[in-house]
């Protein structure tokens, strides 16, 4: 049922739309067939987990000029493009219609009978769950000729008119007319699909899914391989000369569309950008959607050479430069700009590339090859996420030993308020903590939480110091908490090694390492016993039951029959009775935070 609701409550089912058995049984509708069996707008409001009264106002009593903000980007080779951003309410809308249409097309491919690598590796690569540009790029890896050509406004092309009709026409859909007529209203702005709408994609693929079936006949009939990614037009081959029936030489270097291939799209209601079209050749860089397809699917050296540099140059200063270039109609630079560059602009850079090469790992793993080592573009990326998180902290930086320390953590801060202003001001924290994550965490940064990740964090950091991080550093600490129990001593070893002193044995209020990072372990217990973050809630909290079972903290992640977990005990226990729970005994841990930040301040300044 979409958006998770049941059949029998189904306003559409309610209304008599879809006759039920209320006695025996309930039939289950997929997302498609309660979309066909919608009669009116307020059934497709009912789908959309909307008001009817929001819908109608967001798409007709809402004037035009209201419902979108007008913005501008720079286009990759030159000239600017216009966005159209839907406002809050219309933007909900847009997005729900979008997963709706989404689960349309999952099941319609299920009923043709696509297979899971047929669905993932198909014709149309933009826009689709489980496609990316490197699926599209894979299409067309070692081949002869690569031949790239682009639509003209592709989403401007694509009117009220077309998507009305198709929704009303299309066998997969059929639908009522209000209906059709309501959907088109929620996606067009001025007579076309905007860029910038969230359901302009999705509506886009339906409309050119009949061009995409045509041009892939037409480059079956003369052995070409052809994929699609929004309006980047793709063909290869491996045969000895490209068929000019898809691609015509112009001149010894310029190449247009061929005459078949201009009448499938020109019939299909679209039309080409002539300055877009080029055959690439085996010889030199073939590029698809951005990325080398020669030998494999790849981020471009020059994209991996200057991201490298301006990570290593805001390694050194602080800071780094973005370069904005405009290239004209035949691709070369015709000016360029510098601007400040930006965490977040070097963050996508990095991820991009880091995406691609897990693609490629993953082809590899998939097909028992063993994958080509990245270790420098890991390490790099590691850094930068170092440097980001640790060395450039914008705020004091508290690293717990698990998720559900967090949770502990900020519940306390909260509750002891009034007492550490230096915490927390009203509601707001003025420490961050660090968050774990499966995939960015663990893998790239190696930090996997428990006393291994905080190991690797101490002995990493402190070579980036060394060798890599020569620009001034934050202003604010890192701080490491962790319990006070048999795993710290690999953790106090590690700091040995680091500091090149005697271990520490956990008795100090703190532990300076290196940089702008300390150790902070709970305070031991009576005769100096061993203890755990858990230890210094109160006694009743920690015999809080959960379904009749109790607490046992040894179970960090899944409940067993009669005790429930750390992460139950976080979610369910203290971040729920946070207001009732004493969190007195916390105050001994805050205190020891507050005096790291007393001791880095004065620290810093022989530093600087």
């Amino acid at each position: 049922m979409p958006l998770g609701i049941p059949l029998y409550r189904h306003p559409i089912v309610a209304r008599g739309c879809v006759r039920v058995s209320a006695s025996i049984f309930l039939i289950i509708m997929s997302s498609l067939q309660a979309l066909k069996a919608a009669s009116a707008r307020r059934d497709l409001a009912d789908l959309l987990g909307v008001k009817p009264g929001m819908l109608t106002y967001a798409i007709y009593i809402t004037p035009e000029a209201d419902r979108y903000t007008r913005s501008t980007i720079p286009k990759k080779h030159g000239g600017d493009r216009e966005i159209c951003a839907p406002n809050n309410d219309l933007k909900l809308i847009q997005r729900r219609l979008s997963t709706l249409l989404q689960d349309c097309l999952d099941e319609i491919n299920v009923a043709r009978g696509h297979k899971e690598d047929r669905v993932r590796f198909g014709i149309a690569h933009g826009f689709k769950r489980n496609h990316t540009i490197m699926t599209n790029g894979r299409a067309h890896i070692t081949r002869r000729f690569v031949f790239n050509a682009d639509l003209h406004d592709f989403f401007g092309t694509i009117n009220f008119g077309r998507v009305r009709g198709f929704f009303l026409k299309d066998k997969n859909f059929s639908l009522q007319p209000e209906v059709a007529t309501t959907i088109a209203q929620i996606a067009c702005f001025e007579n076309k699909l905007p860029q910038g709408s969230p359901c302009s994609p999705i509506i886009s693929n339906f409309l050119a899914h009949p061009l995409d079936i045509r041009l892939v006949r037409l480059a079956a009939k003369h052995g070409v391989t052809y994929t699609r990614y929004a309006d980047d037009l793709t063909f290869s081959t491996n045969k000895p000369a490209f068929p000019v029936e898809i691609a015509s030489p112009i001149d010894s270097h310029g190449w247009i569309p061929g005459p078949e291939l201009e009448c499938v799209v020109t019939e299909s209601g679209f039309s080409f950008n002539p300055s877009k079209t080029r055959l690439q050749y085996r010889d030199s860089r073939q590029e698809v959607t951005g990325l080398t397809v020669n030998r494999k699917v790849n981020v471009p050296a020059t994209y991996r050479y200057t991201v490298r540099a301006m990570v290593n140059t805001l390694f050194k200063t602080g800071s780094f430069e973005f370069i904005y270039r405009k290239r004209g109609d035949d691709g070369k630079v015709t000016s360029e700009n510098r601007e400040p560059g930006t965490m977040p602009q070097l963050l996508g850079m990095l991820s991009y590339i880091d995406q691609v090469d897990l693609f490629n790992e993953k082809l590899c793993k998939d097909n028992d090859r063993e994958p080509q080592p990245v270790v420098g573009r890991t390490a790099l990326f590691r850094r930068f996420l170092y440097f980001d998180t640790f060395f450039s902290a914008q705020r004091p930086t508290i690293v717990c030993e698990g998720k559900t320390d967090n949770v502990y953590m900020r519940c306390a801060i909260k509750s002891l308020a009034a007492a550490y202003p230096r915490l927390i001001g009203g509601e707001k924290l003025l420490v961050r903590f660090f968050k774990y994550t499966e995939s960015r965490t663990g893998r790239v940064m190696d930090l996997t939480g428990g006393v291994g990740g905080i190991c690797n964090l101490l002995k990493s950091y402190h070579e980036d110091l060394k060798f890599y991080f020569k620009a001034p550093i934050s202003k604010f600490p890192v701080i490491v908490l962790i319990d006070n129990d048999s795993g710290a001593h690999s953790i106090y070893e590690a700091v040995a090694g680091i500091t090149k002193k005697k271990k520490p044995q956990g008795v100090a209020d703190f532990i300076y390492v290196t940089g702008n990072v300390y150790i902070v372990p709970t305070p031991f217990g009576p005769g100096k016993s061993f203890t755990a973050i858990e230890d210094f809630f109160d006694a009743k909290t920690l015999a809080t039951e959960l379904n009749s079972k109790k607490f046992n903290r040894k179970n960090k992640k899944e409940d067993s029959e009669d005790f429930y977990s750390k992460a139950a005990f976080a979610r369910d226990v203290v971040a729920k009775g946070a207001s009732t729970i004493d969190f007195g005994n916390f105050k001994v841990i805050l205190d020891r935070i507050e005096k790291v930040l007393d001791d880095y301040a004065v620290r810093r300044k022989t530093m600087t």
